[in-house]
């Protein structure tokens, strides 16, 4: 699976221990972050991460293009809610591809580790046969 992680400034240190915590689930998969939080990740857990553009400078667009043309299958977006007006707009761009496209995405740490043990249990599996938010059963 290509999974892509996200984190506001105040959330890089909680999504790296995350990493760090299931880097055996996450070393399975290919994943690309936004530029500051994938170095953080990669130099923290050793895994291989595509390192976009920072996400001020254009990295969630990145995403959000990735997203559109089905290079993503489950997205991590870590917010920090006591800064909503700075990135609302970005952020909900990116959960309404989500919608659109039938990607799993998790706001906060509590859904991405229900997203990633899932994933580790097979139990996204049905992901495969979903492209672009049409049924391909």
């Amino acid at each position: 699976m290509n999974i892509a992680i996200i984190a506001n400034d105040k959330k890089k240190e909680l999504i790296t221990e995350f990493c760090i915590a299931y880097c055996g689930i996450l070393s399975r998969h290919r994943i690309c972050a936004t530029a500051i939080t994938g170095k953080y990740i990669s130099e923290a857990t050793g895994l291989n991460i595509e390192k976009l553009l920072a996400g001020t400078h254009g990295g969630s667009e990145q995403i959000a293009s990735k997203i559109a043309y089905g290079e993503v299958d489950l997205l991590i977006l870590l917010r920090d809610p006591s800064n909503d007006a700075e990135y609302a707009d970005t952020e909900h761009a990116l959960v309404k591809l989500c919608d659109k496209y039938t990607i799993p995405v998790a706001t906060n740490i509590a859904t991405a580790e229900a997203l990633i043990l899932a994933l580790d249990r097979g139990d996204l599996d049905w992901l495969a046969n979903v492209k672009h938010g049409e049924k391909t059963l």
